[in-house]
């Protein structure tokens, strides 16, 4: 295992990070973190904090301060001592630096003395590698990306575009393109141009306008996300980066599901028009005294990241879909290592390996064969894209994972398993993967929750659709019914204990003839013959299962109509 652990320093504007994470098979993909602590020590703001402003707002840098410098270096030293704790071999450690360390004056000096205390090398990254692994980070974030990608730092933010398909990444040949408006540098800028009166703030927001629509003309953007803009008329923006990341906590905050119930920004998504109300997120900021996820610095920022994203979607109003990212320079430098074969895996399926039981496909093939493979005749009914293959052989891996909590808790576990639970540490996960998780696993074990639970797990089902909803209902109880006849998680391969199978058919009802979804389940004579018929256990299941058909049970008006047969 030591040779898969890697420690990682990325030494930002913003903050320096440390992490050490263990990339070793089966969990690879989702590059698990065994140790994070950030020390924040700004080094864009330590190059300002005593110059002079120049005539256009911005100001010379200065060296590193020298007690900065000691700082830093003393904070290095203790994650040395982590690293060695961890085993983490002396190869596999890096020190990344971005911009506030590339444009120092006194940048070689102060690497010196890192060289010199630590014996570590200080990996500068270019302007162009910055984007790049950028990018990387955020195509780790999520099982295929297809957009643009912007990462806003403290000094700067990078524009390009990244595709990221069965584990191959394509981003820009020509890099990423490199504006001087990060969130801190911003800042200072407007405060400047507001101060100079007149037309200075407009103009800086037409220089930034210009810059953006030059930079997307000479990004060669690929033919397939041009073919879908025009197909579907979507295009995305994957945003990563402190600021960023403090608007999106905001934009939860305002969540028209309220309280948000998912307390992770990776892969919360918005629409172009809430992320574009700008005034409605300021507005947020000055009434609140604090907001999740959002310090004190970032909330002095989001002035600047305001004037940020009013002028980006003023100059490509073609972006439709937005979503926000954990990953960043580690992330993507760690994910830029992995073999295209693991970087291909689903990161949910890989983040529920470790849980698998012994006949972990057999429950998969099991439970797909509940889900009708065709859309019914009238209303066109048929489970979600989202409840994919993919996500089945995930929930057949964590099927069995509370069994071992006590059986009062195990639903209330269950609900909150992606959330903060066995799945809260995977940092690639959508919110709707998450949502229909819990919602499936509540379903899957017996007992009641707590009023509090309960109004969780509604939160929960406003997150994603009504159709994932009540299909998440029916397959979790189908789920419950399979648990029971395999407790272990195993399927004998000498005979089989039950099967599934659907078809589709109709009836009349108030004279409208209507969908009606037939689960056949058939049992093996054995079970039957052990349980006195099917027995109260197993008829309790399925009696469940046929009730998500009823009315009562649909989910903001939608639903299947389930007849459930046996023999």
């Amino acid at each position: 295992m030591a040779g898969h652990l890697f420690g990682i320093v990325d030494m930002g504007s913003n903050g320096i990070r440390f992490s050490i994470t263990d990339i070793s098979p089966p969990t690879g993909r989702i590059m698990p973190t065994l140790y994070q602590d950030r020390a924040g020590i700004s080094l864009y703001d330590a190059q300002f904090a005593h110059s002079e402003l120049n005539s256009d707002g911005t100001r010379e840098r200065g060296p590193i301060p020298a007690e900065i410098v000691e700082q830093v270096v003393d904070r290095l030293a203790r994650f040395q001592g982590v690293c060695d704790d961890f085993q983490v071999p002396r190869e596999n450690i890096y020190v990344l630096a971005t911009e506030a360390t590339r444009t120092a004056p006194n940048s070689e000096a102060f690497r010196a003395r890192i060289k010199e205390r630590t014996g570590w090398e200080v990996t500068l990254l270019s302007k162009e590698d910055e984007g790049r692994i950028g990018a990387l980070g955020i195509a780790s974030s999520s099982r295929a990306v297809a957009g643009l990608a912007m990462d806003l730092g403290g000094g700067s933010t990078q524009l390009t575009w990244v595709v990221a398909q069965d584990g191959v990444v394509t981003t820009c040949p020509k890099g990423s393109f490199s504006f001087p408006y990060g969130a801190a540098a911003l800042s200072m800028r407007l405060a400047h141009a507001r101060q100079a009166g007149g037309k200075a703030e407009a103009e800086l927001k037409e220089e930034m306008k210009r810059n953006f629509q030059d930079a997307y003309q000479k990004l060669e953007i690929p033919e397939s996300l041009l073919e879908r803009r025009k197909a579907e008329g979507r295009f995305d923006l994957y945003l990563c980066g402190g600021g960023f990341r403090g608007w999106g906590y905001v934009l939860m905050k305002q969540a028209e599901v309220s309280p948000y119930p998912i307390p992770i920004i990776n892969g919360f998504r918005a629409k172009r028009d809430d992320f574009h109300n700008t005034a409605a997120v300021l507005h947020e900021i000055s009434d609140s005294e604090k907001i999740f996820g959002v310090s004190k610095r970032r909330a002095s920022q989001i002035p600047a990241v305001a004037a940020l994203i009013h002028v980006l979607m003023d100059a490509l109003p073609m972006i439709t879909h937005i979503q926000f990212c954990q990953g960043g320079v580690r992330e993507g430098f760690l994910f830029d290592k992995l073999p295209q074969e693991i970087r291909a895996q689903d990161p949910l399926l890989a983040a529920t390996l470790p849980y698998a039981p012994l006949s972990g496909d057999k429950i998969k093939q099991l439970l797909l064969t509940a889900l009708p493979e065709h859309a019914s005749p009238i209303d066109a009914s048929h489970p979600p894209s989202s409840l994919s293959p993919q996500f089945v052989a995930a929930l057949a891996n964590i099927l069995f994972a509370h069994s071992r909590v006590p059986r009062e808790s195990r639903t209330a576990a269950a609900l909150h398993s992606s959330t903060t639970g066995l799945l809260a540490s995977t940092n690639c996960l959508s919110h709707t993967e998450r949502a229909m998780m819990a919602l499936v696993l509540i379903e899957r074990w017996t007992g009641d929750l707590a009023p509090a639970e309960e109004a969780y797990m509604h939160q929960l089902r406003r997150c994603i659709s009504a159709q994932e909803a009540w299909w998440c209902q029916y397959l979790g109880r189908v789920a419950a019914l399979i648990g029971e006849v395999y407790p272990a998680g195993r399927v004998p391969n000498e005979h089989w204990r039950v099967q599934l199978a659907t078809e589709w058919d109709q009836i009349i009802k108030k004279n409208e003839r209507r969908d009606l979804l037939r689960l056949k389940i058939q049992w093996n004579s054995d079970l039957t013959a052990t349980s006195g018929a099917t027995g109260n256990w197993l008829q309790d299941r399925v009696e469940k299962i046929e009730k998500a058909g009823k009315k009562k049970s649909w989910i903001r008006e939608y639903g299947v109509r389930l007849e459930v047969t046996m023999s």
